[in-house]
């Protein structure tokens, strides 16, 4: 008997709207907001972490500025040796008879000769292209007339 007035108790209060206590919308709420409070915990962690993610990645970006600002002025360095390597042998073949300059420069491939006819004076390095093969002077002189600088 008991057991029939709480069941027809409860069937009337659900009915009426009555709720007990956790249910209903406020108690169907609370664990939406607990989900929620998680979630945006998990955001804040992941914001912290990218923001770490953020500076590191900047510091590397300085880092390899630097780095790259080294490696260029080692370049220069590395050209700027070569130059004078490259300026110490037109020398010498603007030194040489033109026959004996211009058999030498024959013998060595376009890029290198035309690299140094480039370093000699122009009279000198005239004289020497006057005095190569055809072929091969027309072949330096076509490498010339393409550089860019």
């Amino acid at each position: 008997m008991i057991r029939r007035v709480m069941v027809l108790i409860l069937s009337l209060a659900v009915f009426s709207g009555y709720t007990f206590a956790g249910e209903g919308p406020a108690g169907m709420l609370e664990p939406q907001n607990m989900e929620l409070n998680r979630k945006e915990e998990l955001i804040k962690k992941e914001m912290l972490r990218i923001k770490v993610l953020k500076t590191e990645v900047e510091e590397d970006i300085i880092k390899y500025n630097d780095l790259l600002k080294k490696i260029e002025l080692s370049l220069q360095k590395a050209e700027a040796i070569g130059n004078k390597r490259l300026k110490h042998v037109a020398r010498a073949y603007e030194a040489m008879p033109p026959e004996d300059a211009a058999s030498r420069l024959g013998g060595l491939d376009n890029k290198t000769a035309v690299q140094i006819l480039l370093k000699m004076n122009s009279k000198k390095a005239g004289l020497v292209i006057g005095m190569m093969e055809a072929r091969k002077a027309t072949a330096l002189t076509k490498e010339i007339t393409k550089i860019k600088k």
